[in-house]
C-alpha cells in the first residue's frame, strides 16, 4: 500500500515554496519519490487562481500572486496550517473526487480538534453551518491542480489567523458567506502547532483511497 510521506517546512515564503511544489511535483512524475505532502506556514501573502475576477482583489493595491491552480483568491499567512500534497491520481483522473476526498480528511481533522464541520454542494472547503454566530463560514480552504495525474497545492486550515486579512478581498469569490478559523469557533486557542500532529496522522488517509487502484 502507497504511503505519504510528510514533511515539516515550517514558516517559508510561498513562492519558495512553489518551486519546491514544482521540484517534488516532477520526481513523483518520473518516480523518483513516494507521495509526498508539504506541512508550512507563510508569511501574510494573497495568491489568485485563475478564475479570479478583479473586482475580488485587495481594492487597496497589496500585491497578490497570480498562481496556476484552480479556484479564486484567497489569503494564506501566520495562524493558518497550509498543506500542500503531492500525490499521484489514479486514472481515469478524477480531480473532483480528489477534492471531496480532502475534504473528508479535514473534516475529521476538524472534528478531532473539537469543530464539526461539513461539505456545501458546489462549494470546495470545509464548512460551518449558519447559526447565531454568523452565516455559513469556511474553516478550510482547497485549491489544486492535476498536471500529468500528479498534484500541486492543496489546502489551508485556519487555526488563529487574523482573519481580518480575509476582508480585504472576496475570499474564493464568495460574496454571501464568512471565514472563520478553530480559535473562533471555540473560543480558546488552537495554534498551528497544535493542529500540525492531527493533519500528520489523518492526511494519510487522502491517498489510501487511491492505493488499491494503483496496485
Amino acid at each position: 500500500m502507497s504511503e505519504l510521506r510528510t514533511i515539516r517546512a515550517g514558516l517559508m515564503d510561498y513562492e519558495q515554496a512553489w518551486q519546491w511544489q514544482r521540484q517534488l511535483h516532477a520526481q513523483r512524475i518520473v518516480g523518483e519519490i513516494d507521495d509526498t505532502a508539504l506541512l508550512l506556514e507563510h508569511p501574510s501573502v494573497y495568491t489568485a487562481g485563475r478564475r479570479t475576477e478583479p473586482w475580488e482583489r485587495p481594492v487597496d493595491g497589496t500585491p497578490v500572486i497570480d498562481v496556476d491552480r484552480g479556484g479564486k483568491i484567497t489569503w494564506h499567512g501566520p495562524g493558518q496550517l497550509v498543506g500542500y500534497p503531492i500525490v499521484e491520481l489514479p486514472n481515469p483522473v478524477d480531480v473532483v473526487a480528489y477534492v471531496r476526498r480532502m475534504e473528508e480528511v479535514l473534516i475529521e481533522v476538524c472534528a478531532e480538534l473539537g469543530v464539526r464541520g461539513g461539505q456545501v454542494a458546489g462549494r470546495s472547503g470545509v464548512w460551518l453551518p449558519a447559526d447565531d454566530r454568523g452565516p455559513e463560514r469556511k474553516v478550510a480552504a482547497i485549491g489544486v491542480r492535476v498536471a500529468r495525474g500528479v498534484t500541486l497545492h492543496g489546502f489551508s486550515l485556519n487555526c488563529n489567523p487574523d482573519l481580518s486579512w480575509f476582508s480585504r478581498i472576496v475570499p474564493c469569490g464568495i460574496t454571501d458567506a464568512g471565514v472563520t478559523s478553530l480559535t473562533a469557533e471555540l473560543d480558546r486557542e488552537v495554534s498551528v502547532a497544535d493542529a500540525l500532529p492531527v493533519v500528520e496522522a489523518l492526511l494519510p488517509g487522502l491517498v489510501a483511497a487511491y492505493a488499491r487502484s494503483r496496485d
